[in-house]
């Protein structure tokens, strides 16, 4: 192997359309590590927020963003012996994932379900982990509750949307354009709102019977929560995801006082770090819904490495519908 390796590598916070290709040495797998080559990278709105500085981590430079990925075992660690050299898998890494080869722990690893390509798995592990995680940890979604969804044509909206289907929930999906609503539509939202030309507080107000959503799931942020807080039912659980907007808003707390709700966040990266088995449980779930064609992560648009700029471009324009995915290796 080569001491070397084609990486995007961010030298300091600015545009993402600023990335363009470089080289990095090759990782090398550690105790309990899998170094897998890189075919496929699922691109989300945190890659964007790390390039730009605006996210709650900020990893010191150089680092090469990119944090699910799906490819082929290189090389195994001391210790790693649940994968074979050749094998394909898929990973979610944080960081990592836009270059050639990456290092993942083992447990991060799982083996890429049969008729599964590469993009899809990359697009699947991280948006799919987290809104599983959202919905079944810390929202408690039950079968016949309303989940109303923000930022529904996203990477990680789109997965609440299908999953909240599979978990028997009816699903109110938001976004901002038609086009997006038709999509949402199409892949199984019992009702859509465009949030642009309609106040969500009234639509969701007319779709419950003034009742409020039984979950809320944010990944927005800004003023989509500020609508969302006056949107929950009682009992109600507002789910903080992220902040693609990029604004951190401020919550009246007085609002889950006199609606008896519970403001949750969810941070899937920690989660998987301290509750590793129920992160296993919970990924051997969404494996199996994969497999079956129950879930299906819809990829927006593929670009080669050399513009993955213009594939984070994409997320910051708000012009995705689904997942972007990178292919390393030019498929």
């Amino acid at each position: 192997m080569t001491a070397t390796m084609r990486a995007i590598v961010c030298h300091r916070h600015g545009s993402p359309r600023d990335l363009v290709p470089g080289t990095a040495p090759v990782p090398v797998a550690g105790p309990g590590q899998v170094l897998i080559r890189v075919g496929a990278c699922g691109i989300n709105f945190p890659d964007l927020l790390l390039v730009e500085g605006k996210y709650q981590d900020r990893p010191p430079f150089p680092f090469i963003p990119g944090g699910e990925v799906a490819g082929t075992v290189e090389r195994t660690g001391p210790g790693a012996t649940c994968f074979a050299v050749g094998e394909r898998v898929m990973a979610t890494t944080m960081l990592g994932g836009l270059a050639e080869f990456v290092v993942a722990r083992e447990a991060d690893v799982e083996a890429i379900p049969a008729g599964v390509s590469p993009e899809a798995a990359a697009a699947f592990a991280g948006a799919w982990g987290t809104a599983w995680h959202a919905l079944a940890q810390r929202g408690q979604l039950r079968p016949g509750e309303t989940l109303l969804v923000l930022g529904a044509a996203g990477g990680t909206g789109i997965a609440a949307v299908q999953i909240g289907r599979v978990m028997g929930a009816r699903v109110i999906a938001a976004a901002g354009s038609d086009d997006k609503l038709a999509f949402l539509s199409a892949q199984g939202a019992d009702d859509v709102v465009n949030y642009r030309s309609t106040k969500l507080r009234d639509a969701v107000k007319v779709l419950t019977a003034g009742r409020g959503a039984d979950v809320v799931f944010d990944p927005v942020g800004g003023a989509a929560f500020d609508e969302a807080t006056r949107c929950v039912n009682w009992n109600g659980r507002l789910l903080v995801v992220g902040f693609a907007s990029g604004v951190i808003p401020q919550f009246p707390v007085n609002l889950a006082l006199l609606k008896g709700y519970a403001v949750v966040g969810v941070y899937y990266g920690r989660f998987r770090e301290r509750e590793p088995a129920a992160a296993a449980t919970n990924m051997a779930t969404l494996l199996g819904l994969l497999a079956s064609g129950r879930l299906a992560p819809p990829v927006h648009a593929v670009f080669p490495l050399e513009q993955t700029g213009a594939a984070l471009g994409c997320l910051a324009d708000r012009a995705v519908m689904g997942k972007v995915v990178v292919s390393v290796t030019g498929r």
